[in-house]
């Protein structure tokens, strides 16, 4: 028997760090360990609605499942079934979103041995069946931690479609030299918009994102600047819906945008954008709601006329989140910009109930320490790890993991 300690979630806000023992792994089964995972608001979601989201088993309380879904480890183990395709060894990240037509259940919400706040996990067979299981060769446990936020990003971009001229035909993805808007874009999702956005094949011409909060734009702004697109940070706080729709018209010449990304669930801003739009603009609502009743008013004289789109991505694919691993492997995205805090497996559950109070960007566990969350920008300058943070600009570095690795006490 193997043991692993791993953060699982009972019931709503009932989340415990139990040490369990998992069962030995069948032919069609793979032991991996867990090295660092990466939170997500959706975990947040999760353990707020407990056996009410669509993901859970009905039983959480007598079956606990294992909480976290972007997460990255080694192989331990590889049972028979897989061994000509993997080997123990050999560095994972996992795409959750198993796209099942049977079931909603998915790693990180639905499963007993399974999930990215574990020290050790058994990956079920539909894992690798699906395409799910991704070699991953980047330098650092962080960077796969976040493929799966990046494939997500990926997703949202390529989902975008735009009219092939004088056909009823669609390109796939943004529109080539088009004007872009990223509404509310300075959490962690939206950063990871704006670097793909200005390091993928295809670019706008002008990006803008906007936001409420001056210091997120201002960091954003020193962490995303362009040669290639002509990126501005908007700050619309206190601004009206007309003085706001106003400014963004200004800065794209009195026109609107092609490609437009709500990463807020605001009905008022939702109905703006759609005024914002171009003809054969698409809109993308990326944020998930939590009001399933949540609605705005859509022009249709607009869609019917003026051909305009809406289209909606909840999490990537196994194909997103392979060439999230290649473009992170390969360094064309530094993933490391959005960590904001990391911490140790003990402070996983007060830290996964609190990601909205905290603020900041992405929270990394790595699961087999145990220290309190660390926040990066407050680090002790003269401490061995503020100097190592103050060699890379304040950002993580596969540097400051292995400091990680190396110094706090294990759990």
């Amino acid at each position: 028997m193997v043991q692993s300690k791993a953060l699982r979630l009972y019931g709503k806000e009932d989340m415990r760090i139990d040490t369990i023992e998992l069962p030995e792994i069948k032919d069609d089964e793979i032991l991996a360990e867990v090295v660092s995972d990466s939170m997500c608001m959706s975990s947040w979601k999760l353990a707020k609605e407990g056996e009410e989201h669509k993901k859970t088993p009905n039983d959480l309380a007598d079956n606990p499942v294992m909480v976290g879904h972007e997460f990255a480890g080694k192989i331990l183990k590889v049972g028979s079934k897989w061994a000509d395709k993997y080997q123990a060894g050999q560095n994972f990240v996992v795409q959750p979103n198993l796209a099942r037509d049977d079931t909603p259940f998915v790693p990180g919400y639905s499963y007993p041995y399974i999930g990215g706040d574990a020290t050790k996990i058994i990956i079920p067979n539909e894992v690798m069946e699906l395409g799910c299981l991704i070699p991953f060769n980047g330098d650092s446990y962080y960077e796969g931690s976040l493929c799966e936020p990046v494939s997500c990003v990926i997703a949202a971009l390529d989902a975008q479609f735009h009219l092939i001229p004088h056909t009823y035909e669609h390109k796939m993805g943004i529109k080539e030299g088009g004007n872009m808007l990223i509404i509310g874009g300075t959490g962690p999702m939206g950063l990871l918009a704006i670097d793909y956005a200005l390091h993928a094949d295809v670019k706008p011409k002008k990006l803008i994102i906007t936001d409420i909060d001056q210091e997120k734009l201002d960091r954003a702004k020193k962490l995303y600047p362009s040669d290639e697109v002509d990126i501005e940070f908007v700050n619309t706080k206190g601004l009206s819906l007309e003085e706001q729709e106003k400014l963004l018209r200004q800065k794209v010449n009195g026109s609107g945008y092609d490609d437009l990304f709500l990463m807020i669930s605001v009905e008022p801003l939702a109905e703006m954008a759609g005024r914002l739009m171009n003809e054969d603009a698409c809109l993308n609502q990326f944020a998930g709601p939590m009001n399933k009743d949540f609605s705005a008013k859509l022009n249709l004289y607009d869609v019917h006329y003026n051909f305009t789109h809406l289209v909606g991505t909840s999490g990537g694919n196994a194909k997103n989140e392979a060439k999230a691993a290649r473009l992170i492997a390969e360094h064309k995205l530094n993933v490391a910009k959005v960590i904001t805090h990391v911490l140790g497996l003990n402070a996983a559950a007060e830290t996964t109930l609190s990601q909205p109070e905290i603020g900041g960007g992405k929270k990394l566990v790595y699961t087999h320490k145990k220290f309190d969350r660390i926040e990066l920008a407050k680090v002790d300058p003269e401490s061995e790890l503020g100097k190592i943070l103050a060699k890379h600009d304040g950002i993580w570095s596969h540097e400051a993991e292995e400091w990680i690795l190396n110094n706090e006490p294990d759990i």
